[in-house]
């Protein structure tokens, strides 16, 4: 009787009687008619399900469309939602901008910090600090009263041995004090916080969960590290992370609307597939950015581009050759930067050096601190020595490096200086240079990786614009001296200006970023936002497409995509090619020695086995058959769905035991009679359409399949009947395997 009571009080709250409840034709509860608690989230170093995902955002949006037609609340409510995404854009772009703003402001001052301070502003760097003075020179425009090194303030003498051994003492302290400082807050904070974050900001647009990585406390704690670890004189830089730092202000702003925070595909359309929306979408916050950035001005230029070049000269057809040149030393040091990057974080990973990251930064901030400061192009921050290579030498130019012999004959206008002979300034630089280049083809390999935050735009730019200005001083040297040889004969007349040194280093720098990154077409456009020189458009593309053709004879992977294979991320990378004749029955589980696929019965699994099943497994899900003894597929159903459909039924639903018959079809059950258990009907979380193939289907196009749809798992099927199942990660493993790579090194579930 009480059973009976309490079915007709459940069959009451659901519209139906006891007795159609009881014949099978009442609604008995089927859940996902109400919405599941967290059914959308994923587990952590899981993959999602790109199809599904989608599916959801189509019916959300049909929803929410259907009922904008019922009234003007929901009207409004729809143009909101619709709206959401230009707001998401414009909070992003403001935050960014501003972030970038202040990085670049801190960094300058705590660079100078190493060596002086402003009397008169503390927080004022050096160049501020001189602006500001009104005995400021033009001589000695880097020199002022107010602007005092240690040792003067300590000692009062700014001159002599034991002033320089004090500055050089001091100098490294400070390194010592940032790099430490950084290390230590990514330790205790936030460990996702170090390296460059693109491996992983690539890993997780693809589809993959990394929980935290984009949370607030990276974003608090990356951005503070990244300004003490740049600071630090450390060789590294601070545009690779700030991607990183992009990346968590975007999930921050994404938490704040449902659109966004209850669909992970819907967070991730820069992917698989970039709709033109979103093109126009990252446009607007990019606007955003560059007018925030503008307002906060941190170059104190005006400008918005971090080494804003403008050169009098055009380049010539003849000067190709040492740009391609440039390329190919670009290439080369890709290659060389990334196996012995990869080799040096592998041996970290795999030896006693991996356990004590702290002693790692100290180390190498304090071999980097002693070796910088007696040279004066490495004592500096890497963007200053950048800045210094890429400018032209005009009149008013004091740097050693446009030490040339003037002619007091010669008549010019001052925009367009002669090529002239250089002067002793001049062949002190290169020693010096040639002495930097070397120290930091060496130091960078040690440094990027570790567990700091670490940029590499910075300081592959910083390797090629050395290498291109030598290159570029070289060849004007050649023209002055040799302006009769046929190569110089035709574009280089005596007296005129036809070679600009700052332009080689300009083209190094992108062959030298192409040969690590084997980015093409982005990276001239990235050239073009730090530089402005638009003009120079054919130097810069001859040097990224030989740096790729030459980097890529040694191997096709960037640096971000060895991080990636070394750290076993599970990203399918769309330049891969698969070439092997392999069949899905090849790569699909179960193999003929494991044990039979697991899978559910539409009809004839209870409780009790599902709760056994998910108890015994790992598996993220499981194919519904028809029975097993045909093993027709009827769809697929995910573990955490599943998990949480029965836990909430137990609580919600009344007469649900372990003893309950799951049913997964359309039709209501019958319940033959009142003592039965009740049934529990889960139609609903079932996936009717699941991505199928056959066994036959060759490899070469379910790696397609896997890679252009996102899928996170397909089914292998032969006449309608269940063989296999191929995950992501079935696939990745073949891949490697067929590579003659640990198939076991891949971080996925």
């Amino acid at each position: 009787d009480d059973y009976i009571a309490k079915r007709y009080r459940w069959a009451s709250s659901t519209g139906a009687t006891p007795s159609e409840e009881m014949n099978g034709t009442g609604n008995l509860m089927d859940f996902l008619d109400e919405p599941f608690p967290d059914v959308s989230t994923y587990e952590d170093f899981h993959t999602i399900d790109w199809l599904r995902e989608k599916s959801r955002d189509t019916d959300r949006h049909r929803k929410i469309t259907t009922k904008s037609k019922e009234s003007y609340w929901e009207l409004i409510k729809s143009l909101l939602d619709a709206w959401s995404g230009w707001v998401v854009m414009l909070l992003i772009g403001m935050l960014t901008g501003t972030l970038a703003g202040v990085i670049d402001l801190a960094v300058d001052w705590m660079t100078d910090l190493k060596e002086g301070v402003c009397l008169s502003a503390f927080y004022y760097s050096h160049e501020q600090c001189c602006w500001t003075s009104n005995e400021t020179t033009f001589d000695d425009r880097d020199k002022c009263p107010q602007w005092q090194k240690w040792a003067e303030l300590m000692t009062g003498h700014s001159e002599g041995a034991g002033a320089y051994v004090l500055n050089y003492f001091l100098y490294v302290l400070w390194a010592l004090l940032f790099s430490f400082l950084a290390v230590s807050l990514v330790r205790v904070f936030a460990p996702y916080a170090c390296g460059s974050g693109i491996p992983e900001i690539k890993t997780i647009l693809s589809g993959f969960i990394i929980r935290g990585y984009l949370g607030k406390w990276t974003l608090l704690i990356k951005t503070v590290t990244l300004v003490l670890a740049v600071s630090s004189g450390l060789s590294l830089g601070k545009e690779g992370p700030l991607v990183h730092v992009a990346c968590c202000c975007g999930n921050l702003f994404c938490s704040l609307f449902s659109k966004y925070s209850k669909n992970e595909g819907k967070r991730r359309e820069v992917s698989y597939y970039f709709p033109l929306k979103t093109l126009w979408r990252s446009f607007f916050a990019a606007l955003v950015a560059a007018f925030t950035l503008r307002a906060i001005n941190p170059f104190g230029n005006s400008r918005l581009v971090l080494f804003y070049v403008e050169y009098h000269t055009p380049w010539y057809m003849a000067e190709l050759v040492p740009f391609i040149l440039l390329g190919v030393f670009g290439g080369l040091w890709g290659t060389l930067f990334i196996r012995g990057n990869i080799a040096w974080c592998r041996r970290r990973k795999t030896t006693l050096l991996g356990k004590y990251p702290v002693l790692e930064v100290i180390v190498i901030t304090g071999i980097t601190a002693v070796l910088a400061f007696p040279n004066p192009y490495t004592r500096r921050s890497t963007s200053e020595l950048i800045s210094e290579l890429f400018n032209d030498c005009g009149a008013l130019e004091s740097s050693q490096l446009c030490d040339y012999v003037n002619n007091p004959n010669m008549s010019r206008p001052v925009d367009d200086i002669p090529d002239r002979p250089a002067g002793p300034g001049v062949y002190s630089a290169l020693w010096q240079l040639a002495l930097a280049l070397i120290f930091k083809i060496v130091i960078t390999i040690f440094t990027f990786g570790m567990k700091i935050p670490s940029g590499l735009f910075i300081p592959s730019m910083a390797v090629g614009a050395i290498a291109g200005r030598i290159v570029g001083i070289a060849v004007e040297q050649m023209a002055y001296h040799h302006h009769d040889w046929i190569i110089f004969k035709n574009w280089c007349r005596p007296g005129a200006d036809c070679v600009t040194p700052g332009l080689y280093a300009m083209v190094g720098a992108a062959a030298c970023l192409g040969g690590v990154t084997r980015m093409t077409v982005s990276l001239v456009v990235i050239m073009f936002e730090l530089t402005g020189g638009l003009e120079y458009i054919v130097p810069l593309m001859a040097a990224a497409v030989t740096s790729k053709w030459v980097a890529d004879a040694f191997g096709k992977e960037g640096i971000y995509e060895s991080h990636i294979q070394l750290n076993g991320y599970p990203y399918l990378d769309v330049r891969d090619e698969f070439t092997h004749r392999t069949l899905a029955t090849d790569v699909m589980r179960p193999r003929r020695s494991e044990p039979p696929l697991a899978v559910l019965t539409q009809d004839s699994t209870t409780v009790e086995d599902v709760e056994t099943l998910i108890k015994d497994t790992d598996y993220n899900g499981f194919p519904v058959v028809v029975s097993r003894e045909s093993e027709r597929l009827i769809g697929f159903v995910q573990r955490r769905e599943l998990t949480v459909a029965i836990k909430t039924a137990r609580q919600k639903q009344d007469g649900v035991v372990s003893s309950s018959v799951v049913y997964f079809t359309e039709d209501n059950p019958q319940v033959a009679e009142a003592c039965d258990p009740q049934p529990l009907k889960l139609r609903r979380i079932l996936n009717l359409s699941p991505f199928t193939v056959t066994d036959h289907t060759p490899m070469e196009t379910v790696v397609d399949i896997f890679r252009k749809l996102g899928l996170r798992q397909c089914l292998v099927t032969r006449s309608g009947r269940l063989l296999g199942i191929i995950t992501k990660k079935d696939v990745l493993r073949h891949m490697a395997q067929m590579m003659n790579q640990d198939p076991e090194s891949i971080m996925f579930n």
